[in-house]
């Protein structure tokens, strides 16, 4: 048996036929779907609520909203894919389904970084690991930027309502052997793991998550909230691109939107002018900022773009003598906090635990190294291991985040400079992981930094990695995890928004996904998105409506 067809076996899925294809039935029950690159002239729609960007945020806010009774436009940049299209192949995903062709980097190019760039955005390509946002980072919240309601006993109901929504649960299978090696390893040192809960609803445990999901088993936004809206009388707009927002006095009058080619890049020459009540900007952080800064949304205090954070993410390559087929099996499964949870808050620099998916072209451009050196390392693919540590950035002085700045043609660029405080979790890091695979049966383990090579036993790593000189574009840092930018705080000092969403000093304009937290979080971030937009969209939609939002099932 082999290890793809085993990992399809252990999920206890029904093994005939996939789940129905939510996209082209509502097309063919006669969706309101404009798709921008075909339209002959310009264009100018109407609603209550327009809702701009269509991930984790959007998409539950276009829900709730269209359930209590409100006319929706969603808009979006990316194309509108279903899992027709979802080929487990590198080399359509990454073009089609992510910002920048998933080579959206830092202005210096030292962090390399994944967004989604779909219906759906980031929840149509990401790895389905779900987590509360930990209590650690509510308490912080709380203290420094006065978001009293944001508790763990606050927050529970809106996590609940979601984690039914999404069928998020624990996942019952065993988990792949890359995942493993991680709980192998930690055990045997004593290091505490746990299970990953997911969102997904008969998963075929394929491992490819991150490239679409082609079973409609993942619960992302384009298999639920959006057809759930649309369902409801909402419009999607793809491949449009949100340009600016047009303020008369203290409101927004209009959305200005450039429609583009079919190829999604190119200005089609085509424009459409969005009217509403009420703006929703959620096209996460980095973007969402972004359009704010175009569009010279007010900003006295000069916060926005600032405090952007990334979970500064670095790597750890083991070898081992078995095969590990980090592709086949649900990507990730198995985490640990303990290097969290032993750290202060506000002290040194903390990091989360996982293992990500191996898939050739997303390895091959990650590893470093090149000519011979890089392909005898690819030819070790089916025995390689990764390890990656997730650094909770934004709660101590050192670890400021970044900035979110607009280069040319309006076009935005994140700088993020790393300070030395975080190179230091960075070594603790590289350590921590190199102990662990060795502690799990790894012949060698390679950190990924342009100076590190093979280690051989964990004496020879331990020496090495403490002695490796850590800068940016020498060691390797990646993220799939961009939060602030638009940070929420009543107290308008530290916040562009209030609690409630609402931007500061704009009568109908609020900011709904993960740029809203002024810190990161410590955990991967979508459940995290999906509980607060909830929160949020619920009071928006009472507010407009003057009725309690509907509960989404």
């Amino acid at each position: 048996m082999t290890t793809s067809t085993r990992a399809t076996t252990d999920a206890k899925t029904p093994a005939a036929g996939l789940i129905p294809d939510p996209i082209q039935a509502g097309l063919a029950a006669g969706w309101q779907v404009i798709d921008a690159s075909t339209l002959a002239s310009d264009r100018v729609l109407e609603a209550d609520v327009v809702v701009i960007g269509s991930g984790a945020g959007g998409g539950v806010t276009a829900e709730i909203l269209s359930l209590a009774g409100l006319k929706v436009i969603i808009v979006e940049e990316g194309a509108l894919k279903s899992s027709r299209d979802f080929k487990m192949r590198e080399a359509d995903a990454y073009p089609a389904l992510y910002q920048e062709s998933a080579a959206r980097k830092t202005r210096d190019k030292a962090i390399n970084i994944l967004q989604g760039r779909t219906v759906g955005g980031s929840t149509t390509v990401n790895w389905t690991s779900s987590f509360r946002t930990p209590t650690g980072t509510l308490d912080y919240w709380g203290r420094h930027f006065g978001l009293s309601g944001y508790t763990v006993a606050g927050m529970a109901p809106w996590f609940e309502m979601m984690e039914r929504r999404l069928n998020v649960s624990t996942w019952e299978a065993a988990p792949n052997e890359n995942n493993e090696v991680l709980r192998r390893g930690a055990d045997k040192l004593g290091i505490p793991v746990a299970a990953i809960r997911r969102n997904v609803k008969g998963c075929w445990n394929l491992g490819y998550c991150g490239m679409g999901c082609p079973t409609n088993a993942k619960q992302s936004m384009l298999v639920t909230t959006i057809p759930s809206a649309l369902n409801h009388g909402a419009t999607l707009v793809t491949r449009a691109r949100a340009e600016r927002l047009v303020f008369k006095g203290d409101k927004v009058d209009h959305l200005q939107c450039v429609a583009l080619d079919g190829a999604g890049l190119a200005p089609s020459g085509r424009l459409l002018t969005l009217r509403a009540r009420h703006f929703v900007v959620a096209g996460g952080a980095i973007n969402s900022p972004a359009l704010l800064m175009r569009s010279l949304a007010p900003d006295p205090h000069g916060l926005l773009g600032k405090r952007t954070f990334l979970h500064p993410t670095v790597i750890s390559a083991g070898q081992f003598a078995q095969r590990i087929d980090g592709y086949a099996g649900a990507p990730q499964t198995i985490y640990s906090d303990h290097f969290m949870q032993t750290q202060a808050i506000d002290g040194a620099i903390g990091y989360k635990l996982e293992a990500p998916p191996l898939h050739p072209l997303l390895l091959a451009t990650t590893m470093a190294g090149f000519g011979d050196e890089h392909a005898a390392m690819m030819r070790q693919f089916p025995h390689t291991q990764v390890l990656l540590a997730l650094l909770r950035d934004g709660f101590h002085a050192e670890a400021p985040g970044g900035s979110v700045a607009l280069a040319g043609g309006g076009a935005p660029v994140l700088d993020y400079p790393i300070s030395a405080f975080v190179w230091d979790g960075v070594r603790r890091a590289l350590l921590t992981m190199a102990e662990i695979q060795f502690a799990a049966g790894a012949r060698s383990v390679y950190p990924i930094h342009e100076m590190a090579r093979g280690y051989r036993t964990w004496a020879e790593a331990h020496k090495g990695i403490r002695e490796l000189p850590y800068k940016a574009l020498m060691t390797r840092v990646v993220s799939a995890h961009v939060m602030g930018g638009c940070p929420m705080s009543d107290d308008e000092r530290r916040g562009v928004t209030g609690a409630d969403g609402r931007y500061h000093g704009v009568a109908n304009l609020s900011v709904h996904d993960g740029s809203l937290f002024p810190t990161s979080i410590g955990a991967n971030p979508q459940l995290s998105i999906y509980g607060i937009t909830a929160r949020l969209a619920s009071g928006l939609a009472q507010a407009l409506t003057g009725r309690a939002a509907p509960v989404p099932v």
